[in-house]
């Protein structure tokens, strides 16, 4: 106590200036005066822009929440539209959706496709046949052969799986074909020879095709993709004389470069139509 009253008178003077500054700053602030409005006017932009700058932080560490909940929210709205496009088949189909028999409608109700959101933790695009790891695996309902899909196009399909990850091979891969069409149905497999990751080829393409810059291609119900997943659009087309035939190359859908999180995407009637085809091939031999 004998040191703060010490202090005090020491400094009695200069605390009572600052504290008489204080109350004749408070007094102009309260007043209309013009060195009242702008004295108002700088405190609120100082404190505006520590709440900004506030925010800021805030908001820097709540990105990945955010991402998070982005990519799940994009997948639970891909599912709405896989059922909305089963209704839209079952319509197309029949005069009216009233006069289908109820088992049917059951059927189609639910859609054929199940979206899983997985984050990229390992990718490259370097290799002749390159490798995506994901942070989802056998306990998070992945299989071997399912497709991969990022939030603009293609990406790959599954083809190893621990309990908790999975290895996906690109697109970008000398190995994978996918199975494409342009807007007019014709279709042709889409490539990558190996070297730019943002180019895929689309060859044997008949030169009476009329195509232009910035066509869209999109996957085929052939592979293993859903139907209309974007590939990549046109950027260039080579004719060949030999053959009659146009090349059409492609820039990818997806960046590779910058692949962060993906959809795998559960085909629920694949393990029927395999067991179909596996006897069809089986007849023909």
């Amino acid at each position: 106590m004998r040191n703060f009253i010490l202090f005090i008178r020491r400094f009695f003077n200069l605390i009572l200036f600052l504290a008489l500054e204080v109350v004749c700053i408070v007094l102009i602030a309260r007043t209309q005066m013009m060195q009242g409005v702008d004295i108002m006017s700088s405190a609120n932009t100082l404190t505006g822009k520590a709440y900004q700058k506030q925010q800021d932080v805030v908001y820097y560490f709540g990105l990945k929440r955010m991402n998070d909940s982005l990519i799940n929210e994009n997948a639970r709205l891909r599912n709405l539209m896989m059922i909305a496009n089963s209704y839209d088949t079952l319509a197309d189909s029949s005069a009216q959706l009233a006069v289908v028999p109820t088992d049917t409608a059951k059927k189609v109700q639910y859609n054929d496709y199940v979206f899983r959101t997985a984050r990229v933790i390992n990718n490259s695009v370097a290799s002749g046949n390159n490798f995506i790891t994901i942070n989802r695996g056998r306990n998070d309902g992945i299989r071997k052969g399912m497709a991969v899909i990022s939030g603009t196009g293609v990406v790959g399909r599954v083809e190893y799986v621990s309990a908790h990850y999975a290895s996906v091979i690109s697109v970008l891969s000398v190995k994978q074909k996918v199975s494409a069409k342009l807007k007019d149905g014709t279709f042709s497999p889409v490539t990558w020879e190996g070297d730019n990751p943002d180019i895929m080829h689309m060859e044997n393409v008949p030169q009476q095709i009329k195509v232009k810059k910035r066509d869209s291609v999109f996957t085929t119900s052939y592979s293993f993709f859903p139907s209309d997943i974007l590939i990549g659009t046109i950027v260039g087309v080579s004719k060949s004389k030999k053959n009659n035939m146009q090349t059409l190359h492609l820039k990818t859908a997806t960046n590779f470069r910058n692949l962060q999180y993906v959809y795998v995407i559960e085909n629920k009637m694949s393990a029927e139509r395999q067991q179909l085809e596996d006897s069809t091939k089986m007849i023909k031999k």
